[in-house]
């Protein structure tokens, strides 16, 4: 332990010493190194996949759930992604030393806020090594070192990726420790970088819900929390039906195990009859397992029984919860209570109940007419992203750019002093 703890807090403190050299990098020079790292992805893909298909192959062996396997699986298709993330950071307008308030006093004093870097950004993460990409583009970007510790199922695949793109930055002129990432897969090293207060200045953790509530509990560095999905599709009276059971296709099969996937499926009595059959077909040919409630059931008597914990369960599977309700104020009470604030939606012709539904729910990220899945940065615009806030502190929502600076005041006179 002690060793550990040793080897982290070094990784975290050259970072720190790194960040204030990063600070003064040139944005020319921050965007050189990132096309650079895209570049570099895609060069030595083959190198990537050959470590990732080792780690994907244990963790079958191990019986790893295939939600999990999905995330870890590396293909030259999410590669090309990961490469267009970071172009898509280039593109973006440099956040550091933004003015975004200026002012004048009475007595002279010349005040503005302009956004600077954190310092060092930490983050946690499991099985998913593309976050390794997006976390270290909107770093560099920002002017922000980072430490990552990354899932043990991924280790390999996540130091591949990070020898790959600190060697291409560190050439066109990023400092060598900006990009730090810890090897140690001992779950006690999550619990030491969160309590390295005065190297890291703030911790995101990107995962379940075990790993999040271990880094709330234990960290004393300040923590943007990235919450569980437990995301929701309300159907109202009067939706398309066409359009309706489209979107909860997509929400629900394109990929069931990220957080955005719809985990609650809510459907307006007047049309649960009709529409709940016709919406059951679709997901079942896509082997979606329906849990309902009981008036689903007396729709759909082969539907298996919904308990009380489905409701507030994120399932990143091929599953999905279904409650019929009687009306938007239902849903949207349903929605407030066991949303994980993340995103919700309603398919509705009715104006009035879509702008009740966009005011009254109360998640990071609330759709009409419009798929889950959209919850991420690269479709947002925001080129990669370091992770979806469901907190309301600081920043809420996908994260990009942004949300990895904080507020200096500058202030400037002629020698005034306060009587």
């Amino acid at each position: 332990m002690l060793f550990m703890k040793e080897h982290v807090t070094k990784q975290a403190r050259r970072a720190k010493e790194a960040s204030r050299k990063l600070a003064l990098v040139p944005l020319e020079i921050r965007n050189a190194a990132l096309s650079a790292m895209a570049d570099a992805l895609e060069a030595r893909q083959e190198e990537i996949l050959e470590v990732n298909a080792k780690e994907v192959a244990a963790a079958k062996e191990k019986g790893t759930r295939i939600n999990m396997i999905d995330r870890l699986t590396l293909t030259p298709k999410r590669i090309a992604g990961m490469a267009e993330g970071i172009r898509q950071v280039v593109e973006l307008d440099d956040p550091t030393g933004k003015l975004d308030f200026e002012t004048v006093r009475p007595n002279g004093l010349k005040i503005r806020r302009v956004r600077v870097p954190f310092g060092v950004v930490g983050i946690i993460y499991e099985a998913r090594p593309n976050v390794t990409a997006d976390a270290i583009a909107l770093c560099i970007k920002s002017g922000n070192a980072c430490v990552l510790r990354g899932g043990s199922e991924a280790v390999r695949t996540n130091k591949k990726i990070v020898d790959i793109l600190r060697e291409a930055a560190i050439e066109k002129g990023i400092p060598e420790n900006a990009i730090e990432f810890i090897s140690i897969i001992d779950r006690d090293a999550v619990v030491v970088m969160c309590r390295l207060r005065k190297l890291i200045d703030v911790i995101i953790p990107r995962g379940g819900v075990g790993l999040i509530t271990r880094v709330i509990e234990h960290s004393t560095v300040p923590v943007i929390e990235t919450g569980t999905g437990i995301c929701h599709t309300f159907i109202d009276k009067t939706a398309d039906f066409d359009m309706a059971i489209k979107i909860c296709d997509n929400a629900k099969t394109q990929r069931p195990s990220v957080c955005n996937s719809m985990e609650t499926l809510l459907i307006h009595k007047d049309i649960a009859e009709e529409f709940l059959p016709k919406v059951a077909a679709t997901l079942i040919e896509k082997n979606v397992e329906l849990r309902g409630d009981e008036a689903c059931q007396k729709i759909l008597p082969e539907m298996k029984p919904a308990t009380e914990d489905d409701w507030a369960t994120e399932y990143n599977d091929l599953i999905l919860s279904i409650k019929i309700v009687a009306d938007v104020d239902e849903a949207i009470n349903h929605i407030n209570k066991y949303s994980s604030e993340h995103s919700d939606a309603i398919i509705t012709k009715d104006k009035e109940n879509a702008a009740k539904f966009e005011q009254q729910v109360d998640s990071s990220t609330v759709y009409v007419n419009t798929s889950t899945r959209f919850t991420d940065g690269f479709e947002f615009g925001l080129g990669a992203e370091i992770g979806i806030s469901t907190q309301k502190l600081h920043a809420r929502g996908p994260m990009g750019l942004e949300a990895l600076t904080t507020m200096k005041y500058l202030v400037e006179s002629d020698g005034q002093i306060r009587g």
